[in-house]
């Protein structure tokens, strides 16, 4: 991919930036620039400035030093309103629409066209500029279909649509793939390429490097807040994966244990539930690492969800240590000794508003009951602080709130309350989603280390690599059913996606 010319002026120029939050330097004497019809990959481990970065040109946070120019002339930016009266627009990981309204309404709101001395909606022009703005996409999309019936990949266009009509030049996509299938990213894709035609400027955050290499132009690293280097985005990844981490990653020992004289920790028999879990059966033996590979939607959750009580079940059984367990609630699977990471870390993982130390040892505080009445505050305190070093949770504090922690804490935390429960069979659904490199390393050997200790480890995953790189055993699913079987090392990304497609379930 060709790109911009570099004696072009930048659109957007930052020199010197610095942001400091309470116990912590989030962003120190930052520089980077953006050209227009330029995709800018942004990228670093969790923590290490990305977002505070982007969230001070959107006018979410302000700077305290340094300077802003926007196409060579200083700003200071005091709001989102302001950045987007600068033509500075950003999609956040998380959608920010109106799920009751529809997708022209979320467009313009607070800004819909009036008639009538301005008395009444002009529900016609608002529907009309939606609309242009689509075909100006190359969308088909209705602006009257209310966004609780878009799909997620359709929610994200509309904020793209979103963002050009306040006649962006600067576009900031934080995360844009995290929850799009391949065809969805492709989509998206040709978007944004036609947006460089269009000469407008796209900031791209992303940990995905196969992504990055298809789309961008250049490559700026940050780590801990400052600002490591700016790169062609055709330069080798282990060089940029190097500047995130700053160290060299270890290898993972691929040689896959012996398990087969193991204990069954884990045995799922003939699970059913409509048409989500389609007879499912399988095994997890102590000191082995099962992966569940398959498509969007396959069905790979919905087993998760109903073998930790989250879900009801329309048949079947499970077994933990030889032993029947009867799972109606997550509470019950905890008591069986099951934990359960969930791809939704912020809904079903974390409680935002609690701190760090409370989060970690949520599910364990009988435990430090004094008297039934007191909680142990200094048992408490060193198990957490144990576990924040122990999983290098990046924090000031372990009572630090848990939602001012960057993406891949916030999952570390999650993992470290399992780790407290003890817990003998841990499912871990997307355990790396919106994890960086460096953090993913520290976790693929955490969870090797776990099976080694004896405990039994399924781990869902959609990306391939990581399902190969961690599983001895690696079951796929398509439509609710185990479709195939794969030993470890036997494994390849083009058998996986064949059992992904097949629809014929391998026999029990």
């Amino acid at each position: 991919m060709a790109a911009p010319s570099m004696s072009s002026p930048p659109l957007i120029e930052v020199r010197n930036l610095s942001k400091a939050f309470p116990g912590v330097k989030a962003l120190d004497h930052v520089r980077f620039d953006l050209l227009a019809g330029e995709v800018h990959a942004l990228m670093g481990e969790n923590g290490a400035g990305k977002s505070t970065l982007m969230k001070i040109l959107a006018g979410v946070y302000r700077m305290d030093g340094g300077e802003v120019l926007l196409d060579g002339v200083a700003v200071d930016i005091q709001s989102p309103a302001h950045a987007q009266a600068l033509a500075i627009g950003i999609i956040h990981q998380e959608l920010h629409l109106m799920p009751h309204l529809s997708a022209a309404q979320n467009i313009f709101l607070g800004r819909e066209p009036r008639k009538a001395g301005g008395w009444l909606l002009d529900e016609a022009r608002l529907n009309e500029d939606a609309r242009a703005l689509f075909e100006r996409l190359n969308l088909r999309m209705e602006p009257t279909t209310r966004i609780s019936d878009l799909t997620v990949a359709k929610q994200q266009m509309v904020e793209i649509a979103k963002a050009l009509s306040f006649k962006s030049r600067v576009l900031i996509m934080d995360e844009p793939t995290a929850a799009l299938n391949n065809a969805e990213i492709e989509e998206l894709f040709r978007i944004i390429r036609q947006l460089k035609q269009e000469g407008v400027g796209v900031v791209y955050i992303s940990h995905k490097m196969d992504e990055i290499q298809r789309i961008a132009d250049r490559i700026t690293v940050m780590r801990d807040g400052s600002y490591i280097d700016t790169v062609p985005a055709q330069i080798p990844m282990s060089q940029v994966i190097a500047m995130m981490v700053g160290r060299h990653l270890e290898a993972s020992d691929k040689a896959i244990p012996d398990t087969s004289g193991n204990e069954v920790l884990l045995e799922v028999h003939g699970l059913k539930r409509g048409r989500a879990i389609r007879d499912v059966s399988f095994r997890v033996r102590r000191g082995e690492i099962v992966g569940f590979a398959g498509l969007m939607g396959a069905g790979r959750t919905e087993v998760a969800r109903a073998v930790f009580g989250a879900d009801p079940i329309d048949a079947g059984e499970v077994r933990v240590a030889g032993k029947a367990v009867r799972l109606r609630s997550p509470q019950d699977a905890v008591a069986a000794g099951i934990g359960y990471l969930s791809e939704d870390r912020k809904h079903f993982g974390l409680a935002t508003g609690m701190d760090v130390a409370a989060n970690i040892t949520l599910p364990s505080l009988a435990r430090w009951l004094r008297g039934g009445m007191f909680l142990n505050k200094t048992a408490i305190a060193e198990v957490s602080r144990g576990m924040v070093d122990k999983l290098r949770i990046k924090t000031p504090s372990i009572y630090q709130m848990s939602k001012l922690l960057s993406g891949g804490n916030q999952q570390k935390v999650v993992i470290a309350k399992w780790l407290v429960q003890d817990c003998e069979v841990l499912i871990f659904d997307e355990p790396t989603r919106g994890i960086d490199v460096g953090a993913k390393s520290e976790i693929y050997k955490l969870l090797n280390d776990l099976a080694s200790q004896g405990r039994a480890i399924v781990v869902i995953s959609s990306e391939l690599p990581e399902v190969l790189l961690l599983s001895h055993r690696i079951l796929v699913m398509c439509e609710g059913r185990i479709t195939g079987e794969v030993r470890g090392d036997d494994a390849t990304q083009e058998r996986l996606m064949e059992l992904a497609t097949q629809r014929e379930a391998l026999a029990a």
